[in-house]
């Protein structure tokens, strides 16, 4: 009997366990890393924007966002963005992604846009969504801050071939005392809206430390453009740590410097530079 009664006790507990069913199961949490910018509201719908750091940065900016009617989330839109920078007398825009759905999620959406300028009390960036939802289309736009920084991380500049270009560290955004990867992204300006990226360039780099005899470090690799996601990837020796400034130089397909000195014992520094400090 006493068999009995276990075996019983098994079946039922068995049955509870395996009877529950979807609408039972918690969803999961796709932004439980990241920490909220910034909400965008329209009549319809909510835009929650998302980073790691829950601020928009002067340089390059990894985004997230989910979109919200009432408590569902939209998982079939079509999406758009531009951001653009009002100044006293003009406007124009940055270098930025198309937008795409995070890997593995089922609501996340996911892009990039690099803020050359930081706003101020006259001048802002506005950031707007255009979308497409079951083919009806819907639009919402927000002024949002992009502080200074106190570290250089984009370049903006004139090349020797009258171009205008942007150049913006991504990686590493947490280094090491170690061989780091380095990723570096290197647009042009075509015109006040458009920013594409630059093809087969170089971007060479000597990481110094001014503040202990300009002495620089070993088995640095230079900057390539990668055909997976058109960025320049390297590798970036930093020997211990302290205040870094990583000498630029820019180089087109042909080799040509179209900005940036070699640092010489007569010349400690690039023009163009970003820096990192840990």
């Amino acid at each position: 009997m006493k068999l009995l009664k276990y075996f019983s006790l098994l079946a039922i507990a068995l049955f509870f366990s395996c009877s529950s069913d979807d609408d039972n199961i918690l969803p999961i949490n796709e932004t439980e890393d990241l920490i909220l910018v910034k909400n965008f509201e329209n009549n319809q719908h909510t835009i929650s924007v998302y980073n790691q750091t829950g601020m928009f940065e002067l340089g390059y900016n990894k985004i997230y966002f989910q979109i919200k009617e009432g408590d569902t989330f939209i998982d079939n839109a079509q999406v758009s963005w531009k951001p653009m920078m009002h100044m006293m007398n003009m406007s124009h825009s940055c270098p930025y992604s198309s937008i795409t759905r995070k890997p593995n999620t089922e609501t996340l959406y996911e892009g990039y846009i690099v803020f050359q300028m930081p706003g101020n009390e006259t001048e802002h960036w506005e950031l707007t969504f255009d979308y497409t939802i079951n083919g009806e289309e819907f639009t919402v736009s927000e002024t949002i801050t992009v502080p200074p920084s106190d570290k250089k991380r984009v370049n903006v500049f004139m090349g020797s071939d009258d171009v205008r270009y942007i150049v913006v560290l991504i990686e590493p955004s947490d280094p090491k005392v170690a061989l780091n990867d380095m990723t570096a992204g290197v647009f042009k300006m075509d015109n006040m809206m458009h920013f594409p990226v630059v093809d087969n360039y170089t971007l060479k780099i000597d990481p110094r430390m001014p503040g202990m005899g300009n002495h620089s470090s070993p088995n640095n690799q230079h900057l390539t453009q990668s055909n997976s996601d058109q960025l320049y990837h390297g590798k970036l020796s930093l020997t211990m740590t302290g205040y870094w400034k990583i000498n630029l130089q820019l180089l087109n397909a042909q080799d040509e410097v179209l900005k940036g000195e070699e640092v010489t014992e007569t010349n400690e520094s690039s023009s163009i530079y970003f820096e990192i400090e840990f």
